[in-house]
């Protein structure tokens, strides 16, 4: 029932020879990697207004210049990580340029901080996309978890279901919101210039004379907040269609005008329209209504923006499984990340991100905006990170054309560290948690590493020293009386050893005599030791002598324990049976180097 159940949410298992075909081509691509970055334009430049109005009216007028800088850092970073996906065209992003260019510890916190990123955005994008609702339809404001969890629920079941099918579904609610907002630029312009729009106050035609370079600072570092996603295509190179370094280079190029144009379009448009930061509407909203009015154009912007807010997550669903694969590759993180599912994408990967976004939407009740900053200081350190890496390549490597290439990320580098330092100092109240977080993640990356080391030295084979010696083999069964399930178990340790012990733990002496006087009426042709537990415990007096036995045959004898077990014929039978093999079972696995067994017995009805 489970599997036929599976097999209707996520559809038949893949062969590996078809992972070809689930790589993703440059429109689905630019679509699913995009989708963070592209959903920015919904607050970027918000959130630049939101400091300028601090000031008042007139420093709004600073928010264009602003946006050319925040477009002057975006260029960068276009080419920055253009030259880095040509320079490690096997994925990885900030983790692959700061392993093999700074060391160890640079490249695991580029690399958790990028994770947890990922899990960030999920939460971050899921709430986003519930408060879209709930402003609709405002009687679903005590379900607002609830949305947010369905939502995380829909891209988990959307991404197990393969890259390609989910690209195919969710590429479309994504380019309906580029149009609509490239048609909203479009007639907001044309509109301005023709006169039919309302003009901004004639105070914001003119710059503050006295506002502080810190201020303006402040204000580009929120501004900065359209970048999320810009690393996506460096981290996911795998997922695309040989050959996957040219094709991940266009889309991350497309994507870098679009998100540029766009970005640029709605900050000139709020700047000549006026817009004042609003509690009740969203800077794209207050443009929309002023350039159609409350229409249905309005209605389908708006529709589109609460989209692309809550597809913001499938970035993080294409980018985090394939960044935890690396980092389990190179011991990192639990191998379980390396295994790809029946869809052929790192299901664990998929589901791990699901359930601690879940987490945290549960945990803050579905406001995540305290969250906003760790988020944006979370991308602006491998960014950081991965500009540093690629300096110390082009100085160590020196390819021809490098000084040019040194410049840019050097630029690049000295903005990021600065946009990263200012977050920490003007929000230090809601980002400390990351100077104590983060050394966990390193620690707990580093633990995992060395118990994995530890596990490869302990099972490592001299070739050339180190052979398999041939033992015997002294058979222990634990019985619970004389059944077809102890006749099963007796029958096949008489094929493995001529030394076959079975075991039976009496808890009083008439249920031991009884036992003894049963077996010898048997006669298996097996010896019976009988033992008595004064504490009612089968573990213990078991333990006891199967300690004694491997004292006397441990360097004869391997020591296998058989256990019998009869399995049941519905699985909810199972409940009406004390599972004491099962106990046995688990005990000994982690007590001894005893090989243990299950001898199984199907009951027919």
């Amino acid at each position: 029932m489970w599997n036929q159940f599976k097999r209707l949410l996520i559809g038949r298992p893949m062969k590996s020879s078809e992972l070809e075909a689930e790589k993703l081509g440059k429109l689905k691509a630019l679509a699913i990697l995009s989708s963070d970055a592209l959903s920015s334009v919904a607050y970027g430049t918000e959130q630049i207004l939101l400091v300028l109005m601090t000031v008042g009216a007139a420093a709004l007028w600073y928010s264009v210049p602003i946006s050319v800088a925040v477009l002057a850092l975006l260029t960068i970073l276009i080419i920055s990580y253009r030259q880095t996906i040509f320079a490690y065209p096997t994925g990885g992003g900030a983790y692959i340029v700061a392993k093999n260019n700074l060391g160890k510890t640079p490249s695991l916190l580029a690399g958790g901080s990028l994770l947890v990123d990922y899990i960030l955005t999920v939460a971050v994008s899921s709430s986003a996309g519930t408060d879209a609702i709930v402003s609709a339809f405002p009687a679903l404001q005590e379900h607002r978890v609830l949305i947010a969890l369905v939502m995380i629920l829909f891209l988990t079941v959307m991404n197990l279901r393969g890259v390609t099918e989910s690209a195919s579904v969710l590429a479309i609610p994504i380019y309906l919101f580029v149009v609509s907002i490239f048609v909203l630029i479009i007639s907001g312009v044309i509109r301005y210039f023709v006169g039919g729009a309302p003009a901004a106050a004639p105070e914001m035609h003119s710059a503050v004379s006295n506002i502080s370079l810190f201020f303006l600072l402040r204000a580009f570092s929120s501004g900065c907040s359209a970048l999320t996603g810009v690393e996506a295509m460096s981290n996911a190179i795998p997922n695309f269609r040989e050959p996957a370094a040219k094709n991940a280079a266009n889309t991350l190029l497309m994507m870098g005008i679009i998100l540029g144009a766009m970005f640029m379009g709605i900050s000139l448009l709020a700047y000549w329209y006026g817009i004042q930061p609003n509690a009740d509407a969203t800077v794209v909203s207050q443009i929309a209504e002023g350039t159609f009015g409350r229409g249905i154009i309005y209605y389908f912007i708006q529709g589109t923006t609460a989209l692309i807010l809550f597809l913001a997550a499938n970035t993080a669903y294409s980018a985090f499984p394939l960044l935890a694969f690396m980092l389990a590759k190179d011991k990192f993180m639990p191998h379980m990340f390396m295994v790809r599912g029946d869809r052929l994408g790192f299901s664990n990967g998929i589901l791990f991100l699901s359930v601690m976004s879940a987490i945290l939407v549960t945990a803050f009740g579905g406001n995540t905006e305290s969250l906003i900053p760790l988020y944006a200081v979370g991308v602006f350190i491998p960014f950081t990170l991965s500009q540093l890496g690629m300096m110390v390549r082009w100085i160590r490597t020196k390819p021809a054309g490098w000084t040019g290439k040194f410049l840019v990320n050097t630029v690049g580098m000295l903005t990021t560290l600065s946009i990263t330092l200012i977050f920490i100092v003007t929000k230090f109240s809601q980002v400390w948690f990351v100077f104590i977080f983060f050394p966990i993640v390193l620690y707990v990356f580093n633990k995992i590493n060395s118990h994995y080391r530890n596990i490869a030295d302990q099972l490592r084979v001299d070739l050339h020293n180190e052979k398999p010696t041939a033992k015997g083999n002294t058979v222990i069964i634990p019985v619970a009386g004389i059944t077809q399930v102890v006749r099963n178990t007796v029958s096949y340790a008489k094929t493995l050893s001529d030394t076959v012990v079975a075991v039976y733990i009496g808890f009083d002496d008439e249920s031991i005599e009884k036992m003894e006087r049963g077996w010898a009426e048997w006669n298996p042709g097996v010896r019976l030791v009988t033992l008595k537990s004064r504490y009612r415990s089968i573990l213990g007096p078991l333990k006891k002598f199967i300690d004694t036995v491997e004292w006397k045959k441990a360097e004869s004898d391997h020591i296998t324990v058989l256990i019998p077990q009869f399995v049941t014929r519905h699985w909810w039978e199972n409940a009406l049976h004390n599972q004491s093999s099962l106990l046995i079972r688990a005990y000994l696995i982690n007590y001894k180097d005893v090989v243990v067994a299950t001898v199984p017995f199907h009951l027919n009805r």
